[in-house]
């Protein structure tokens, strides 16, 4: 282990109980792959939605020293396909590879005023730009789409980077040059399954009171920022499912072994969710689940 990772607490991800495509009964109508950090693949094969996509990841340094370059050739190698990029919040980890996916693709970015603002730094046409403060739906193909408005968890007591983005940042971007912005929760509506992603360490009760879900995308983190978060979760929404996310640094390549966030447990996650009468699917950096 490096001095760094001794010094700050880090501690490598693996072993981990990892599954992969272990939902399939019949002939799968919903594949979900996880890019790492906050980000996933939704799609049904015809139809694909990408959440807070993040593979560039820079290391410490860069990412703190240094204007963030999203790695063109890594996002069209992993995800070829969108139809539309929905951005839970406007810090780096979350949206910095959003605005580069949809011009390769003509994605829909689609986010609040302050992911608007992001992409239009990045030179995204208005017509590719959709904003909304949330509890309205958004036809994406034959899914409907909503978001939730929502809170940012603190990091050590504190919320980073907080505050609206009230005009384009510069681009590329420092880290610190990202507000966060409207935070929001979002529920895909495909049809068979529902979807809920939740990308930060807290939420809003009452937004998500009444919606229920067949999966949750969960951020690990949150359990430790928020009293009674999975149990929380798990008795709003009922889902059958939940997959847990924003576990890792988001400082190594995705795909090399990644290295937990400090104070991140994922047994006890992990432990919890099945505790509440759901199933955890922990899935690698990369892997896919499938549904149907």
């Amino acid at each position: 282990m490096s001095l760094f990772k001794r010094l700050t607490g880090l501690q490598p991800a693996v072993p981990l109980p990892y599954v992969e495509n272990t939902v399939v009964a019949g002939q799968a109508s919903l594949s979900i792959r996880y890019l790492g950090t906050a980000g996933f693949v939704v799609s049904d094969g015809t139809h694909t939605v990408v959440l807070d996509p993040y593979v560039t990841r820079p290391d410490l340094l860069t990412s703190l020293t240094r204007p963030l370059v999203p790695d063109a050739d890594l996002i069209a190698a992993l995800m070829p396909e969108a139809d539309d990029v929905l951005i839970g919040h406007a810090h780096h980890d979350h949206i910095l590879d959003g605005p580069e996916l949809c011009r390769q693709t003509g994605a829909r970015l689609i986010g609040s005023s302050s992911t608007a603002m992001v992409g239009r730094a990045a030179g995204l046409p208005e017509a590719q730009l959709v904003e909304t403060a949330g509890r309205e739906d958004i036809a994406s193909g034959t899914w409907t789409l909503r978001g939730f408005p929502s809170r940012h968890g603190r990091i050590f007591g504190r919320i980073p980077f907080p505050g609206d983005l009230h005009a384009p940042p510069p681009w590329p971007p420092r880290m610190h040059q990202l507000k966060h912005g409207l935070v929001l929760n979002w529920l895909l509506d495909t049809g068979p399954l529902t979807v809920m992603h939740i990308d930060s360490a807290d939420f809003i009760e009452e937004e998500l009171a009444g919606h229920r879900c067949d999966i949750v995308c969960l951020c690990a983190i949150g359990r430790q920022a928020r009293p009674d978060y999975v149990r929380d979760v798990v008795r709003l929404l009922q889902p059958r499912w939940i997959i847990p996310c924003h576990w890792d640094t988001m400082l190594t390549p995705v795909h090399a072994e990644p290295d937990l966030l400090p104070g991140v447990d994922l047994p006890g996650f992990l432990a919890e969710i099945e505790a509440a009468g759901v199933r955890p699917l922990l899935t690698p950096i990369l892997g896919t689940q499938r549904f149907s």
